[in-house]
């Protein structure tokens, strides 16, 4: 993948369109699906939306159902007026929904009037339901039967509607008045007889849904009772759609990611770091400043500080000038695990994998794992330094430099970001400063406070 990015890129850099429409649609769907969603992460919307352009017709409908909803909407902002109408035309009802839910109004009032009629009615009922309910997630794209139908017509209806049904494996059966009598599966109809009538072999017994239904309620209905579909009908009875099994997969996936972070308390802490991350993107300069600002400043005085202790230990570096050359490697290693472990901290708290009850465990679990990395670097890092500098005591300090100031700063990703969020402050701003400029400092106090242990013969 990271290939494929950079031979795009260059080509898009250069101009060379031509081959570059000829590479994309050369490459497989879920392939563009993921270079895309790269796009998307890294905030090259400009390219994103240039490159889409460049894919045929019929691989660009498939990428963009495979596509994020973010990435999605990314889209459709940047698309000139034909494509996005042309996009969102192919798309399904209830996709399409879901799609016009998300970008601004105005777009999404403007899209809807460019689709043809029969779409826009279609996408308008369901958008005229109550959000988060069956009938806002159902598609009204589905095959329905006649009672008195004889099992050989019923499958060439099925033949009809192929295309625009979403599944034909469930098959559902109304009166005249479009109220549900029964259910029957594509396998059933297949094996019976051709003369047999759908009331004979439909099953009576049908587990459905109401359009007010909670969206939740009925994911969990679809996925306990091992459905590929549910019905959904209004308050006469009426079949009016049904909703899927990868609807309700996703449906289950965006409310258990809702409920973890709700227990977690983190609902308030969703919406502090959403209007932070908006106001850093696209807020006034002194906003930005405001907040970035005062942890730059901690650096800085963390960065003066540090080099105090290097000038404390200014005699130690004159009678072994060797030791300055592994300073860039303690201060290194320590930050690169401090960010990892920030990153890896601030991704499980949102999530609501980190518990607060339990923070003293995934701080002590963190550092033992920091510990660990640590021992098995500075084992490296001491082999190293031994047989470089013929000195088997300077590769212990090296060494145990190294473990201890990585086990620190894996401890601080924890611990920092965890005390910034509990104190309402931007962990995002905050965290690297903070660990960066303790890490330093106290990095480097270990560092000599070792080599003046193991080294103090040779000064």
């Amino acid at each position: 993948m990271s290939s494929l990015m950079e031979n795009i890129t260059a080509m898009l850099e250069n101009k060379e369109m031509n081959r570059l429409k000829e590479v994309l649609n050369q490459q497989e769907h879920y392939d563009l699906v993921e270079f895309f969603s790269e796009l998307e992460a890294q905030g090259k919307r400009d390219e994103l939306a240039i490159l889409f352009r460049l894919l045929n017709k019929d691989l660009s409908l498939v990428v963009f159902e495979d596509l994020s909803l973010e990435t999605q909407e990314t889209l459709i902002q940047h698309l000139a007026g034909n494509w996005a109408v042309e996009i969102i035309t192919e798309m399904e009802p209830d996709d399409r929904a879901r799609l016009l839910d998300e970008v601004p109004a105005k777009v999404a009032k403007q899209l809807l009037n460019s689709i043809p009629a029969d779409e826009r009615k279609k996408t308008a009922d369901l958008l005229n339901y109550p959000a988060e309910t069956a009938g806002r997630i159902m598609t009204p794209e589905y095959v329905s039967l006649k009672a008195d139908m004889s099992a050989e017509e019923a499958l060439e209806r099925i033949r009809s509607k192929r295309k625009s049904a979403e599944t034909i494996y469930v098959l559902y059966v109304t009166d005249a008045k479009r109220r549900l009598l029964g259910v029957l599966s594509l396998g059933d109809l297949v094996t019976a007889d051709k003369a047999s009538r759908i009331r004979d072999i439909m099953n009576e017994k049908v587990i459905k849904v109401h359009t007010e239904t909670d969206q939740e309620e009925a994911a969990v209905l679809l996925k306990e009772r091992d459905l590929l579909a549910v019905p959904v009908v209004d308050r006469e009875e009426r079949l009016v759609g049904i909703i899927t099994v990868d609807d309700a997969m996703d449906i289950l996936e965006e409310e258990t990611t809702e409920d973890i972070m709700s227990k977690a308390g983190l609902g308030t802490l969703t919406r502090q770091e959403t209007g932070r991350s908006q106001r850093l993107i696209e807020g006034p300069v002194w906003d930005v400043w405001k907040v970035r600002l005062p942890f730059l400043v901690i650096t800085l005085i963390g960065g003066m500080l540090a080099g105090a202790v290097i000038d404390a230990y200014e005699a130690t570096l004159e009678a072994i000038a060797a030791v300055a050359i592994f300073i860039p490697v303690i201060m290194d290693m320590g930050g690169n695990a401090g960010t990892q472990s920030s990153t890896i901290f601030t991704r499980a708290f949102v999530l609501g994998h980190i518990s607060v009850k339990r923070f003293g465990y995934h701080l002590t679990r963190e550092a033992g794992i920091g510990l660990s990395m640590g021992a098995m670097m500075g084992l490296v890092a001491g082999i190293i330094a031994s047989v470089w500098q013929g000195e088997p005591s300077f590769g212990l300090a090296v060494g145990i430099s190294l473990a201890l100031t990585m086990t620190l700063a894996t401890a601080l990703g924890f611990l920092i970001p965890f005390i910034l969020v509990r104190l309402g402050m931007d962990q995002a701003a905050g965290s690297d400063p903070f660990i960066t400029t303790i890490k330093d400092i106290s990095g480097l106090f270990i560092y000599f406070t070792f080599v003046s242990i193991f080294l103090g013969h040779l000064m």
